[in-house]
C-alpha cells in the first residue's frame, strides 16, 4: 500500500492547505469562542471565496474549505477586519490553544486562555512542532482529556490548579499568577528533551523524566459530549462536523459561539432553538458514534467516499461505542485510538480494533458489506 503523504503540520489561515477541493483555511478562533458578528461573516466570506462547506475540526477550530487561490488575500483581508488572523504564519502554527466550553464569565479560564496566547505569541516563545497544542480545562472537572494538547492546565480534585505534561498521570501543583510561565517552562524543557518527538505523550511513553514537581494525582474525565441544552446555551453537533454556510449563519442569530473538540458548538444563552437545517439535537442519533475525514474527492489522499461508508456504518455501532472512519492511514478525523477503526486503502477497508488508522489490522481487505458484518 502506498504511504499517505504526512504534512507534518495543520492547515492555517495563513498557511492554508491545498485539498482536492480547493486551498483548505483553517481558522483559529482566539479564546475558543466566535461573538454573534463573526460567526456570521465567516459564513459570508466562504460563500464569497470557498465552496459553502465549513468543517469544525477535533482541535476546536474552523475551516473554510475550497478557497480558490485568487481568492485567498481577500479572504484574509477580511478574517483580519474581524480581528480572526495571527500576526504571522509562525505564530498561527504555535498557537494551537484548546479552552473548556464551559467557562463562566468571571471565572479563571479565560483569562488563562489569553495568557496562553500572548505568551505563545511573544518572539521568545518556544518555537514548537506544528501540531504540538495547550488545552485550558480549568473548571471544576476536567472535559478535554480525550482531545488532542501536549501540555494542559487542569484543577485537581480539591479544585487547585495543576499543569499537566500529557501522557503523565500526575500534574504540578501551580499558582494562577505563575500557571501560564510554568507552563512556558515545560513547553522549553520538552524542546530540550524532545530528541526526535513531536508530542509531550510520546516522550512520556519513551520513559524520559519530567522535572521534578509532579506528584499530585489527576482527576479522571468522566463528561461525555452530547447535544442539548446546559446552562450556558445549547450545545449542538453537526455530522462529521461539517456544516453549510447558511447553517453557520442561522446559528450566528442565536447567539455566541463556543468551540468544542467533538464536533459540536455551544450557543451561547439559547434556550430554544428553532428548526436548523443540518443540525444533530438528539443525543441518541447514531450519526454521534461515528467520526470520518472528508475522504475522496474532496480530499487527494483519500481512498473512499468515507462520510458516505460513514452513515451507512452508523447504524450498525452499538451504543456507547465509536467508529472512525479514516480515508487513509494518517487519521486526521481522530488521531487517536478508538474502539472501531475503519481505514480504506487500495485493497478494500481495514478493521482495527481499540486502535489507530494505522495501526496493524484485525481483519484486512473488507468489502463494505464485509465490514458491517465484522463490526
Amino acid at each position: 500500500m502506498t504511504a499517505p503523504v504526512v504534512k507534518g503540520y495543520c492547515p492555517g489561515a495563513l498557511r492554508p492547505m491545498m485539498s482536492g477541493d480547493g486551498l483548505v483555511v483553517r481558522v483559529r478562533p482566539f479564546n475558543g469562542r466566535l461573538r454573534r458578528a463573526q460567526a456570521d461573516g465567516i459564513a459570508t466570506l466562504a460563500a464569497a471565496h470557498g465552496n459553502g462547506l465549513i468543517d469544525l475540526s477535533s482541535r476546536g477550530n474552523i475551516q473554510i474549505r475550497g478557497v480558490r487561490e485568487d481568492s485567498h488575500d481577500a479572504l484574509i483581508r477580511g478574517l483580519t477586519a474581524m480581528s480572526l488572523v495571527d500576526a504571522d504564519a509562525e505564530i498561527e502554527s504555535r498557537r494551537n490553544v484548546l479552552v473548556t466550553p464551559f467557562w463562566q464569565t468571571g471565572e479563571e479560564t479565560n483569562g488563562f486562555a489569553e495568557d496562553v496566547t500572548v505568551a505563545l505569541s511573544s518572539p521568545d516563545a518556544p518555537q514548537l512542532p506544528g501540531k504540538f497544542g495547550f488545552a485550558v480545562d480549568t473548571g471544576r472537572a476536567p472535559v478535554l482529556q480525550n482531545a488532542s494538547a501536549d501540555i494542559r492546565l487542569e484543577r485537581d480534585a480539591g479544585g487547585g490548579l495543576i499543569l499537566v505534561a500529557d501522557g503523565f498521570d500526575k500534574g504540578k501543583p501551580v499558582a494562577s499568577d505563575t500557571v501560564v510561565a510554568e507552563a512556558m517552562a515545560l513547553a522549553e524543557w520538552f524542546m530540550t528533551a524532545r530528541g526526535e518527538h513531536r508530542r509531550m505523550a510520546t516522550l512520556i511513553a519513551a520513559g524520559v523524566a519530567l522535572p521534578e514537581g509532579f506528584f499530585v494525582p489527576r482527576q479522571r474525565q468522566v463528561y461525555a459530549p452530547r447535544p442539548g441544552y446546559t446552562p450556558l446555551g445549547a450545545m449542538v453537533g453537526l455530522a462529521f462536523g461539517q456544516l453549510e454556510v447558511k447553517t453557520l449563519a442561522s446559528l450566528a442569530k442565536q447567539g455566541g459561539l463556543r468551540m468544542t473538540p467533538w464536533r459540536m458548538l455551544l450557543v451561547e444563552s439559547a434556550r430554544k432553538l428553532p428548526e436548523i437545517r443540518g443540525l444533530i439535537t438528539d443525543a441518541d442519533d447514531p450519526l454521534l458514534r461515528v467520526v470520518a475525514c472528508t475522504g475522496a474527492p474532496r480530499c487527494a489522499q483519500g481512498l473512499a467516499r468515507t462520510r458516505t461508508m460513514a452513515r451507512t456504518l452508523a447504524a450498525h455501532v452499538p451504543p456507547g461505542s465509536f467508529l472512525h472512519m479514516s480515508g487513509c492511514a494518517k487519521g486526521c478525523a481522530h488521531p487517536g485510538p478508538a474502539p472501531l477503526t475503519v481505514t480504506a486503502t487500495r485493497e478494500g477497508f481495514d478493521l482495527i480494533r481499540r486502535g489507530r488508522a494505522d495501526d496493524d489490522p484485525d481483519v484486512a481487505s473488507l468489502s463494505s458489506e464485509e465490514i458491517i458484518k465484522a463490526i
